[in-house]
């Protein structure tokens, strides 16, 4: 069935909530662990159909974030998403309760359980009322952010469509348009500072309400983080100050010197080439057809599937006004469908997209085909990272189809971004970490936090003389910030083990797919430990890893960029 043809309809809460109940009821007393089952199977299907339409509104709201009926719906199920949420648990709390869940965890797997008992305790009907403004509060940030509307070079642009400017050969270009995006943030600092308090409080409150000191464990529960701590994730934080941030910073210094920059700026990082950043060839109509060629020469498995997100029009890519920022892969579980979102800017990042949402749409695809659990049918999201990252990388062979002779720059761009990212998203978690444990700082406060980790992370940038971004505020821009809570951190520990997969790949390219394939057959079957453990990868916290890692991809880049230099 094609998207255009799925049909929504507001779901009945009322009547789920009441089904959910008798269900509980039902597992409570049911004399046998097939009874039970029989129940379950029968939660799973109207939880994924309430899921459906809970995407589906998802999806149309965020192609068009005026669309005055799905704004209605996106409230809707922002207000009411806990009280179901938490009905739904109580199912988990009678499962998790049986007596024949030794023969559950048999049918079911063990780590269903284990992930029903994190799920449990991130919620309780004391926090729901809280739940709900927190969604209403990321919704309002998401608007205000949709809303920008940029004057710059004679016309409107969206924030997604300033890159193309930013990554201008012209360096007045590129300053002037940082200095235009960063007065439209300075314009709404203050609603942006307002949104972001409100939010830190909230999530305090909901911590405090289930006896946290603060958010912070709360977060990393949200967030399903199984097989590893917190203190695994500090010690990956300071690996990465002090084995990654030099090596970074050396290859900055190759970067600079390729563009001929004498004295970088902020505005000048994610200038990569003296002539320009390499774009891919053609319209956005036919990048997407060569994506589709890639994909069916790529694997058997990889062409039924982008067949079927082709034919599905399981796409919406073209920035347009009203369109929210961003993009990301879902899920619509009753049509066992991925659904990509994005906004295509004419830069490398459109086909980024075709690489790493679709490397998110491919496990859901694959998993799809199996017969999971819903709750099986996905690893963490640091794991889910691990499917789109990778992707990017091992579909190296086939960028010619969107570069040409540039593929060489691209890939070299490519690696270096991959290696600049690390400390950036890193970055973001330690002062999510920070915020969440002072939650009472004032808006300057937390600029001042930010620009002092930003002198610690990414020494080498000078944000001088620039709105927004020189006063320390550069973090109001990133969503995740906002809307979910310590998930950045997942990219770092995925882009960790994508490094890996992309130096398999250069000793042996079909081993590299062979494996991949293999951890996304998976689906959520294993923690994330587990899954680099079967990989036959390093333990992105095992000591070493990251000083490894740099050492080996930064001597590739080092290597590609005296091969361009000698052109």
């Amino acid at each position: 069935m094609k998207f255009e043809q799925m049909q929504y309809a507001r779901p009945d809460f009322d009547a789920a909530r009441e089904t959910f109940a008798s269900l509980r009821a039902r597992i409570a007393a049911a004399p046998d662990a097939q009874a039970q089952l029989e129940a379950f199977r029968e939660f799973e299907t109207l939880s994924r159909h309430i899921s459906t339409m809970s995407t589906l509104a998802e999806i149309r709201h965020t192609v068009d974030t005026r669309d005055a009926f799905y704004e209605a719906e996106r409230e809707f199920f922002d207000a009411n998403s806990p009280a179901l949420g938490e009905a739904q648990l109580d199912v988990y709390r009678a499962l998790l309760a049986s007596p024949f869940r030794t023969q559950l965890e048999q049918a079911l797997g063990r780590l269903t359980f284990e992930k029903m008992e994190v799920d449990v305790k991130s919620s309780d009907p004391a926090i729901l009322e809280l739940m709900a403004e927190e969604n209403a509060l990321t919704t309002a940030y998401e608007k205000l952010y949709a809303s920008a509307l940029i004057e710059f070079d004679g016309r409107k642009n969206t924030v997604s469509q300033m890159s193309l400017y930013k990554q201008n050969p012209d360096r007045a270009v590129r300053k002037a348009a940082y200095e235009a995006e960063g007065a439209w943030f300075d314009a709404h600092r203050a609603e942006l500072d307002e949104l972001y308090d409100k939010l830190v409080k909230n999530r305090t409150a909901q911590a405090r309400k289930l006896g946290y000191e603060n958010f912070i464990p709360l977060g990393a529960i949200r967030m399903r983080r199984i097989g590893y701590t917190l203190e695994d994730m500090a010690a990956y934080r300071a690996q990465i100050k002090k084995d990654f941030v030099p090596v970074v910073a050396e290859l900055k210094k190759l970067q600079y010197a390729r563009t001929g920059v004498a004295d970088p700026k902020f505005y000048d990082d994610a200038f990569c080439f003296a002539d320009g950043n390499p774009a891919p060839h053609g319209t956005p109509e036919e990048i997407l057809a060569a994506g589709r060629e890639m994909y069916h020469a790529l694997s058997p498995e990889t062409a039924e599937f982008i067949d079927e997100m082709f034919d599905g029009g399981l796409f919406d890519v073209l920035s347009k006004e009203g369109k929210a920022p961003g993009g990301y892969c879902t899920y619509l579980a009753d049509y066992k469908a991925p659904f990509i979102f994005s906004n295509f800017n004419g830069t490398s990042d459109d086909v980024d997209v075709l690489t790493h949402e679709a490397g998110h749409a491919f496990a859901a695809w694959v998993a799809a085909r199996k017969d999971l659990p819903m709750i099986l049918e996905e690893p963490g999201m640091e794991s889910c990272e691990i499917h789109s990252m990778s992707m990017e990388f091992l579909t190296a062979e086939h960028h010619e189809k969107f570069f040409g002779t540039d593929t060489p720059r691209y890939e070299l761009a490519h690696a270096e971004d991959a290696m600049y990212f690390l400390p950036y998203g890193t970055m973001v978690d330690e002062f999510q970490h920070i915020m969440y444990a002072e939650p009472d700082l004032t808006p300057g406060e937390r600029n001042a936090v930010w620009a002092k980790l930003e002198s610690e992370y990414r020494p080498w940038l000078d944000f001088a003389g620039l709105p927004f971004y020189g006063c320390g505020a550069g973090w109001q821009r990133q969503l995740h910030i906002y809307e979910v809570p310590f998930y950045y951190i997942d990219y770092c520990l995925a882009q960790t083990v994508a490094l890996q997969f992309f130096t398999a790949f250069l000793h042996d390219k079909k081993d590299a797919w062979r494996r991949y394939l293999a951890l996304v057959g998976e689906a959520g079957g294993k923690t994330y430990p587990g899954l680099v453990a079967a990989a036959g990868l390093d333990s992105p916290f095992a000591p070493g890893t990251l000083a490894k890692l740099g050492k080996e991809v930064g001597a590739w880049i080092a290597a590609q960029d005296a091969a361009l230099n000698a052109r």
